[in-house]
Protein backbone atom coordinates (compact mmCIF):
# COMPACT_ATOMS: atom_id res chain seq x y z
CA UNK A 1 0.00 0.00 0.00
CA UNK A 2 1.21 3.55 -1.03
CA UNK A 3 1.09 6.85 1.00
CA UNK A 4 -0.14 9.94 -0.16
CA UNK A 5 1.96 12.92 0.40
CA UNK A 6 -0.48 14.17 3.27
CA UNK A 7 -0.20 10.36 4.85
CA UNK A 8 3.53 10.51 4.92
CA UNK A 9 3.51 14.02 5.89
CA UNK A 10 1.81 13.12 9.25
CA UNK A 11 3.71 9.89 10.19
CA UNK A 12 6.78 12.02 10.00
CA UNK A 13 5.38 14.32 12.68
CA UNK A 14 4.13 11.80 15.03
CA UNK A 15 7.78 9.90 14.37
CA UNK A 16 9.37 13.70 15.52
CA UNK A 17 6.88 13.68 18.03
CA UNK A 18 7.75 10.98 19.09
CA UNK A 19 11.18 11.57 19.32
CA UNK A 20 11.62 15.13 20.48
CA UNK A 21 9.78 16.00 23.74
CA UNK A 22 9.90 19.62 23.17
CA UNK A 23 8.85 19.42 19.62
CA UNK A 24 6.10 17.68 20.53
CA UNK A 25 5.04 20.23 23.68
CA UNK A 26 5.62 23.20 20.92
CA UNK A 27 3.00 20.86 18.43
CA UNK A 28 0.42 20.76 20.97
CA UNK A 29 0.80 24.19 22.28
CA UNK A 30 0.58 25.78 18.18
CA UNK A 31 -0.08 23.19 15.87
CA UNK A 32 -0.32 25.34 12.61
CA UNK A 33 2.61 27.45 13.07
CA UNK A 34 4.71 23.58 14.36
CA UNK A 35 3.18 22.18 11.27
CA UNK A 36 4.20 24.99 8.76
CA UNK A 37 7.48 25.23 10.04
CA UNK A 38 7.94 21.83 10.13
CA UNK A 39 6.88 20.84 6.51
CA UNK A 40 7.32 24.26 4.51
CA UNK A 41 3.99 24.26 3.83
CA UNK A 42 1.22 26.41 4.69
CA UNK A 43 -1.33 24.84 6.20
CA UNK A 44 -4.75 25.63 5.23
CA UNK A 45 -8.17 25.03 7.01
CA UNK A 46 -11.50 25.46 6.11
CA UNK A 47 -12.72 28.60 8.19
CA UNK A 48 -14.04 28.45 11.65
CA UNK A 49 -11.45 24.72 12.09
CA UNK A 50 -8.98 24.08 14.23
CA UNK A 51 -6.11 21.49 15.15
CA UNK A 52 -5.97 19.79 18.34
CA UNK A 53 -3.10 17.92 18.68
CA UNK A 54 -3.77 15.22 22.07
CA UNK A 55 -0.92 13.15 23.78
CA UNK A 56 -2.40 10.10 23.31
CA UNK A 57 1.16 8.04 23.80
CA UNK A 58 0.54 7.01 27.50
CA UNK A 59 -0.27 2.87 26.75
CA UNK A 60 -1.80 2.86 30.40
CA UNK A 61 -5.02 4.64 28.59
CA UNK A 62 -7.27 3.97 25.74
CA UNK A 63 -8.27 6.92 23.71
CA UNK A 64 -11.16 6.96 21.50
CA UNK A 65 -11.32 9.73 18.79
CA UNK A 66 -15.48 10.36 17.95
CA UNK A 67 -15.02 12.89 14.47
CA UNK A 68 -17.78 14.74 13.44
CA UNK A 69 -20.90 13.53 12.22
CA UNK A 70 -21.17 14.13 8.11
CA UNK A 71 -24.19 15.54 6.99
CA UNK A 72 -25.85 14.36 4.09
CA UNK A 73 -28.21 16.35 1.83
CA UNK A 74 -30.85 13.41 0.85
CA UNK A 75 -32.63 15.54 -1.19
CA UNK A 76 -32.79 14.52 -5.12
CA UNK A 77 -33.28 16.71 -7.85
CA UNK A 78 -35.77 15.23 -10.89
CA UNK A 79 -32.70 13.84 -12.83
CA UNK A 80 -31.04 12.16 -9.80
CA UNK A 81 -34.43 11.18 -9.00
CA UNK A 82 -35.06 9.22 -12.38
CA UNK A 83 -31.63 7.75 -12.10
CA UNK A 84 -32.32 6.04 -8.84
CA UNK A 85 -35.71 4.65 -10.19
CA UNK A 86 -33.89 3.33 -13.01
CA UNK A 87 -31.38 1.87 -10.70
CA UNK A 88 -28.07 3.24 -12.62
CA UNK A 89 -26.51 6.66 -11.51
CA UNK A 90 -24.03 8.17 -14.43
CA UNK A 91 -22.70 11.25 -13.52
CA UNK A 92 -20.49 11.68 -16.58
CA UNK A 93 -23.52 10.40 -18.93
CA UNK A 94 -20.94 7.91 -20.77
CA UNK A 95 -22.93 5.29 -19.96
CA UNK A 96 -20.87 3.94 -16.89
CA UNK A 97 -22.64 3.44 -13.31
CA UNK A 98 -21.95 5.21 -10.09
CA UNK A 99 -18.59 6.33 -9.68
CA UNK A 100 -16.99 7.26 -6.02
CA UNK A 101 -15.07 10.49 -5.86
CA UNK A 102 -12.04 11.47 -3.15
CA UNK A 103 -11.31 13.26 -1.35
CA UNK A 104 -14.76 13.56 -0.41
CA UNK A 105 -16.53 16.99 -0.85
CA UNK A 106 -16.17 19.06 2.17
CA UNK A 107 -13.24 17.54 3.09
CA UNK A 108 -10.36 19.49 1.58
CA UNK A 109 -6.42 18.53 2.50
CA UNK A 110 -5.27 21.16 4.66
CA UNK A 111 -1.57 21.39 3.42
CA UNK A 112 -1.07 23.45 0.56
CA UNK A 113 2.62 24.89 -0.67
CA UNK A 114 3.96 27.85 -0.39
Amino acid sequence: MEFTQEQQMYAEIVQKAWNDAEFKKELMANPVAVIEEFTGKKVSLPEGKTIVVRDQSDESTMYINIPAKVQIDAELNEEQLEAVAGGVWDPTGTGGGCTGVFPFPGFPPILTTL
